[in-house]
């Protein structure tokens, strides 16, 4: 059996995700490609972006606001490859709604994937991550850095991810593996192209105004930074969420 890593990643038919696939798999890891069925985005497109890069990889159904689906997901992925080296969270959503109107099922739903589906990643890896081994999480400057009118929900699982990351480092520092967060900031994905719930295209384009280098980020910008905390090179880097966004919020405002 091969001994390359093998690289778990939610979230990967699209986006932040499929960026991080097809960066791992470049690098050599196998990579299993998270994919939840009501995803309008098609998950062959980022396997076949990965076998292009000469690398090779899966995909496996999973729905990470389930625990059985999540725990499935991994399983899949010990039975292919008898290792899970790395395991990226980078499956979420974004819903715009008030929070003077905001329903529990609305506020449930968005916690379930974007903060505990991290939690689910985690924990299912979690016994069988080597010495070596890392867990990622995608968290956002929602949250992670500024308050967001009408996505307090969103924001609220994002700066959630970071506490997270911050005490499942501390617990597996002792078996010398990491655990960091990415806090992107804004970035051209299928996500934040959605009008209605996010900027949209016509408020990316105008961001490029206000952030200091001048555009958006780009999905392969993010998984860039994944590819090196999940390297030997980021060897006793853990416990950290590293922004990544331009300087956008280092930057006065005129």
């Amino acid at each position: 059996m091969s001994t390359s890593a093998v690289s778990v990643i939610s979230g990967a038919a699209s986006g932040i995700g499929r960026a991080t696939a097809v960066r791992l798999a470049q690098r050599g890891d196998r990579v299993v490609i998270g994919y939840y069925a009501g995803d309008p985005h098609d998950p062959e497109e980022t396997l076949r972006q990965v076998r292009a890069a000469g690398g090779e990889g899966m995909i496996v159904d999973l729905d990470v606001s389930k625990t059985a689906s999540v725990q499935s997901f991994v399983g899949a992925a010990l039975e292919a490859y008898g290792r899970v080296d790395h395991a990226v969270a980078a499956a979420g959503i974004l819903r715009r709604a008030e929070l003077g109107s905001m329903s529990d099922d609305q506020w449930d739903d968005m916690l379930q994937v974007d903060l505990h589906g991290v939690m689910r990643l985690a924990r299912a890896v979690w016994d069988h991550l080597p010495a070596g081994g890392s867990i990622v999480a995608i968290s956002s400057i929602a949250g992670g850095v500024y308050g967001w009118q009408e996505h307090v929900h969103y924001a609220t699982a994002k700066a959630g991810v970071i506490g997270l990351i911050r005490s499942i480092a501390v617990e597996l520092a002792p078996r010398q593996i990491r655990a960091n967060a990415i806090i992107p900031g804004l970035i051209e994905t299928p996500q934040s192209l959605d009008a209605v719930n996010s900027l949209g295209p016509d408020g990316l384009r105008a961001a490029g105004d206000y952030i200091p280098w001048g555009r958006v980020g780009k999905p392969e910008e993010i998984a860039s930074v994944v590819a090196f905390l999940t390297s030997s090179d980021a060897g006793y880097l853990t416990g950290q969420s590293i922004t990544v966004d331009g300087a956008l919020t280092v930057a006065m405002r005129d």
